[in-house]
């Protein structure tokens, strides 16, 4: 009887990472790889095709909803891919980085978190406005998929947009690099060091306007709520629908409103 509840703990217990250091700087890599390697293979793909040249494939890279929705599902699909080899080389459970059967109680608490996360995003950006005038908060963030017409495009933007990024950056940041770096060093500094990674990716998006850092903030913010519902629900699926409410919103206002 006792070897049982040893056991039953046991088995609920996740896996150390491997290597959690080199994992994550393989993560950070493959992830700027995925883009390279997902560009080359629609070209490739688009040649075999259609006989055009890289200059034509990538004007129609910039242009096509369809284009763009390949393009991120590639990138996508190599850095979950190296994940799930990565635990699977080192025979990890996927449990250490929370992945588990989904609860009733990850959307309760996504729901609770939702509407305090924008109100301390909209906290934090006053207080830094009142030192710093120049941050620009109307600023634009470049993403792609413009003008999406008919109700295919609008699908595969939505689901480009609003469903493949919160779970593979969830499992990524939240999950791979987040709980790699709290197994090293624990978890103030994990926490601050994964929302700056994270903030600091999306600080190119803002094109040719220059660097996103409204962007920055927004990100940093969400991703200390995200980092709360990792550990609150000791899983992914709550801060990846915390995600996808974040990106659902912004994309009705960009799409669906306008």
């Amino acid at each position: 009887m006792g070897n049982s509840k040893v056991e039953a703990i046991k088995d609920e217990t996740p896996d150390k990472i491997k290597k959690p250091l080199l994992l994550v700087s393989l993560v950070i890599l493959v992830f700027f790889a995925s883009q390279v390697i997902a560009l080359l293979i629609l070209i490739f793909i688009r040649q075999l095709v259609g006989h055009q040249n890289r200059l034509e494939i990538t004007n129609w890279m910039s242009s096509s909803i369809y284009g763009q929705f390949f393009y991120v599902l590639i990138a996508e699909s190599i850095n979950l891919l190296f994940v799930f080899l990565y635990f699977k080389r080192f025979k990890i459970s996927l449990k250490a980085i929370g992945l588990r059967i989904p609860k009733l109680s990850d959307l309760f608490f996504a729901l609770i978190v939702f509407p305090v996360y924008y109100g301390s995003y909209f906290l934090v950006v006053l207080f830094v406005t009142l030192f710093y005038k120049g941050l620009n908060v109307n600023q634009v963030q470049q993403i792609g998929f413009n003008h999406p017409a008919g109700f295919l495009e609008i699908l595969l933007s939505f689901i480009a947009l609003v469903v493949l990024p919160p779970i593979t950056e969830e499992i990524l940041v939240r999950g791979v690099i987040y709980s790699s770096l709290k197994q090293k060093m624990g978890t103030v500094i994990s926490v601050i060091l994964t929302s700056l990674l994270f903030a600091s990716a999306h600080l190119p998006e803002g094109g040719k306007s220059g660097l996103l850092w409204i962007g920055a903030i927004d990100t940093f913010v969400l991703s200390l709520f995200l980092i709360f519902l990792r550990e609150k629900t000791n899983g992914l699926v709550s801060s990846m629908i915390l995600h996808v409410l974040k990106n659902g919103v912004a994309f009705y206002y960009l799409f669906i409103l306008h």
